[in-house]
């Protein structure tokens, strides 16, 4: 039998252990890979390291704090030629997305969009450097992975204390001081030497692939780390990233390289392809859930709420089909191809601050809503609306694997769509009983 003053311990020791495990989960750092685009997705492919951090809030970019209840933390990276520092803190949202709200996110974005919202956001935080387009808006250029890990809160309050205290100009190097250097540093403070270098696949040169690699491997021997792997899907719109490489990999697995690497090195190359396959492989999304945004505003810094299972096969070709019998039914030749229209509207904000685009058709001019805020409450034809969610929905089913959106991102879009669908046929019908009354 236990004595009264043996259960009082136990009772402690796990009211103390619940505790500890609930400060975990609501303070957490996030490592993020970025894929590669646009000239790096050609070339390079390294893309781009950051980190999340859920409990660190900022009062300027350059300036932090813990956050207040409500607000969903700083995502944090190194730098190159933007306002002289060596790093910047940006909040969640307008870092993925270049808004404010999940409300405002754009769903289907062009490059006139883009660079809009970019401009005004960054005129907002009073950065106007040409590279700074860094800062805000990753999610519209590529998707991005990302490798959470439990921390506490005490760490949270002196790593402000060290960024806030310490020299913050710029640095940047490539191959010393870039920006997966920089997010090991942080990464490491929390879980010292989870993060290291491969002198083999990246030559000794610190990679966002090779960060994300050996952090998984370090949660593998620390279950304390309690490691979650997400997605953060690119928003339908522009040309999709590329897969994220090492050193090594660009060099020597890309078409463009291996050749001539193969004419002058042919064993040099048969070895690296060799050990590639045998253990360099990586994905950086396999068993990983979805980031959704729509839900994330309600997480209070934990994201758990925000992470949703992925769509799986069978559940998109049913999507699929669905989308190809609407469309089978509803061959209006009154109805606008959404990619023609594009190029010549103009993004705007609405009355309340929301991002539209200004459209001319057959000679009238309208403000179509482009997120889902008020993507059915602007003066358009909702058959625009109907244009724009089937462009979103069917660049969202692509097969691909893993999978990048979730089942609950497609509900969502596939039930706007079905509302857009009633409201233009509300229309027509209203059209048809007035032409009726008028007969009479």
């Amino acid at each position: 039998m236990f004595s009264g003053l043996k259960i009082w311990k136990w009772f402690v020791f796990i009211v103390g252990a619940l505790a500890l495990t609930s400060g975990q989960l609501h303070a957490q750092a996030t490592l993020l890979l970025e894929e590669p685009y646009s000239y790096d997705g050609e070339f390079a492919g390294t893309g781009h390291a950051a980190v999340y951090l859920s409990r660190v809030c900022a009062d300027s970019p350059t300036v932090l704090r813990r956050c207040a209840p409500g607000e969903n933390g700083v995502v944090i990276s190194r730098y190159h030629r933007v306002a002289g520092r060596d790093w910047i803190a940006i909040p969640l949202m307008p870092y993925l997305y270049a808004v404010d709200t999940a409300e405002d996110i754009p769903l289907v974005a062009d490059r006139k969009v883009v660079d809009f919202l970019r401009q005004q956001y960054l005129e907002k935080i009073g950065i106007i450097e040409s590279d700074g387009y860094q800062l805000t808006g990753s999610a519209y250029d590529r998707t991005t992975y990302g490798f959470r890990i439990a921390t506490r809160p005490a760490q949270d309050d002196e790593l402000i204390q060290i960024l806030n205290s310490s020299p913050n100009k710029e640095s940047y190097k490539l191959l010393s001081r870039n920006c997966a250097d920089f997010a090991k540093k942080i990464i490491n403070f929390y879980y010292p030497k989870s993060i290291h270098r491969s002198i083999i696949a990246d030559l000794g040169v610190t990679t966002p692939k090779q960060s994300a690699k050996s952090l998984v491997h370090s949660a593998k021997r620390h279950p304390e780390m309690q490691l979650t792997t997400f997605i953060i899907p690119q928003v339908p719109g522009l040309k999709r990233s590329k897969p994220v490489h090492g050193v090594i990999e660009s060099l020597v697995l890309a078409k463009k390289y291996v050749t001539p690497v193969l004419f002058f090195h042919p064993v040099l190359v048969g070895t690296v392809e060799a050990a590639y396959w045998t253990g360099w492989r990586f994905n950086p999304g396999k068993g990983a859930l979805i980031f959704n945004a729509n839900t994330s505003h309600s997480s209070n810094g934990d994201l758990s709420a925000a992470l949703e299972r992925p769509l799986c096969a069978a559940e998109r070709r049913s999507y699929e089909k669905s989308i190809s019998a609407i469309r089978q039914e509803n061959n209006d030749s009154a109805l606008e191809d959404w990619r023609k229209l594009q190029p010549s509207a103009e993004p705007q904000f609405d009355a309340e601050g929301r991002p539209v685009l200004q459209v001319q058709m057959e000679g009238r001019s309208f403000q179509v809503g482009i997120c889902r805020g008020n993507a059915l409450r602007l003066n358009a034809p909702p058959e625009l609306a109907e244009q724009l969610l089937f462009s979103r929905l069917t660049q969202e089913l692509k097969a691909s694997n893993p999978a990048r959106i979730s089942e609950q991102q497609v509900k969502a879009d596939w039930t706007l769509l079905k509302r857009a669908f009633e409201a233009r046929e509300a229309g027509l019908l209203n059209d048809i009983e007035l032409s009726n009354y008028g007969s009479r």
